[in-house]
């Protein structure tokens, strides 16, 4: 099967991807067998729409700030942590100052990769992955939100 913005589908498609200030990896796992072509569609189409959706998700992770078992309230009490080996690294990657730390590190985290599975296309099923790190150079703490071909959130977790 042959994609008109990936090409061959059954082999392994990457592509750095910019826009604003950020490069981004994007990931296509896709077995030609079990994926549809409008699902290959609609993962092109989020390719294209990278920073629309990056804002939704910093939107969904702000909103989450009020639950202290969030994994969103989770990764940031790590990564803003003053005894943090990398305490300094994470402080200059935060480039904004708006005297709530939290949400000044929510909007300075970098999109580091997505993972775009086409073949998981149902609602309710993770269809894309994105990946965020706060000085991901230098930390391994990540946040991941899953999110279904509707682009409705299916989960978000803390990986450290």
């Amino acid at each position: 099967m042959e994609h008109d913005y990936f090409g061959l589908i059954g082999d392994y498609w990457s592509e750095d991807v910019e826009y604003g200030d950020q490069r981004v990896e994007v990931v296509l796992d896709a077995d030609a067998d079990s994926v549809s072509n409008a699902a290959l569609d609609a993962a092109a189409t989020l390719v294209g729409e990278l920073e629309l959706v990056d804002d939704e998700l910093r939107g969904a992770f702000v909103s989450q700030l009020d639950s202290s078992a969030s994994p969103v309230v989770r990764f940031l009490a790590v990564m803003l942590d003053p005894e943090l080996e990398q305490a300094d690294e994470v402080e200059a990657a935060i480039g904004r100052d708006s005297g709530d730390r939290q949400i000044d590190a929510l909007r300075s985290m970098s999109l580091s990769r997505v993972d775009l599975r086409p073949d998981a296309d149902e609602p309710g099923d993770t269809f894309a992955e994105f990946e965020y790190g706060l000085a991901p150079e230098d930390t391994d703490a990540r946040l991941v939100a899953s999110i279904d071909i509707d682009r409705e959130i299916v989960d978000v977790r803390f990986e450290g």
